[in-house]
């Protein structure tokens, strides 16, 4: 039916699209995953831009014999956002995405809620102990009601995020959604522990679209219970962008 590239965020690799990518690729699509430079799990620091991460998708994209769908989660929506400045695309869908705006109010919120690791996180320059337990990981990326083996399993592939990668969403590169003119789906999250609601509908109305928000789901919609309510909306919008 559709070429899709799906775009993974930070902290994460190609491996959180498993299921996803799987779904969609039985639906008929032609489904492939781009790994963002440094995203190996291997130790070490990251030290990469965002513009490094456009040309990772640049990249991917030759690889199709027509305009994919490209389809970003968290930072790999805001990667997905800066690629469509420069290049035409099927289509954008974007999965609690970093808004346009930027990542000040994620910041705003991880300062007040972890402000020792916020702390340790930017004299480290590393995201690293962002993510350094479990607890963390569900308060990030799940919700209460997450089961475990889900938390664990996510928290087991988690890796350091680049702090230049960071400081770009910040405010050093930010979007501009006017030199956008493809079609744009953007979902969001209800018990988003990163990405307000608030947040999803102004970057849906930057990109003069509707939010769509799920009910009840965390941050990692594409890996938390109940991801197939997405993956089966991403389905049918692609099909007919209108319905």
């Amino acid at each position: 039916m559709a070429a899709i590239l799906l775009v993974h965020g930070a902290w994460h690799g190609p491996w959180c699209w498993e299921e996803f990518a799987r779904y969609l690729g039985e639906r008929g699509h032609d489904v492939r995953t781009v790994r963002l430079r440094g995203h190996d799990q291997r130790p070490g620091r990251i030290w990469h831009r965002i513009r490094e991460y456009v040309d990772d998708v640049a990249d991917a994209v030759t690889g199709f014999t027509e305009a994919p769908v490209l389809v970003g989660h968290s930072m790999g929506g805001f990667v997905v956002q800066k690629y469509l400045e420069r290049h035409r695309a099927a289509a954008g869908v974007l999965l609690a995405s970093v808004p346009p705006g930027g990542a000040a109010g994620i910041t705003a919120r991880v300062a007040v809620r972890h402000p020792l690791l916020f702390a340790k996180a930017n004299g480290l320059l590393s995201l690293r102990p962002l993510i350094g337990s479990p607890a963390l990981v569900r308060a990030l990326f799940f919700t209460a009601d997450t089961p475990q083996p889900i938390v664990d399993a996510c928290g087991a592939r988690l890796q350091d995020e680049s702090y230049l990668a960071y400081l770009d969403m910040l405010a050093l590169a930010l979007p501009r959604p006017r030199r956008v003119a493809d079609p744009m789906l953007v979902l969001g999250a209800e018990r988003d522990g990163l990405i307000t609601v608030d947040e999803v509908r102004r970057t849906a109305r930057a990109y003069r679209t509707e939010a769509e928000i799920f009910a009840g789901a965390g941050h990692d919609m594409m890996l938390d219970a109940g991801w197939e309510r997405v993956a089966d909306r991403v389905d049918r919008w692609i099909r007919d962008p209108s319905g």
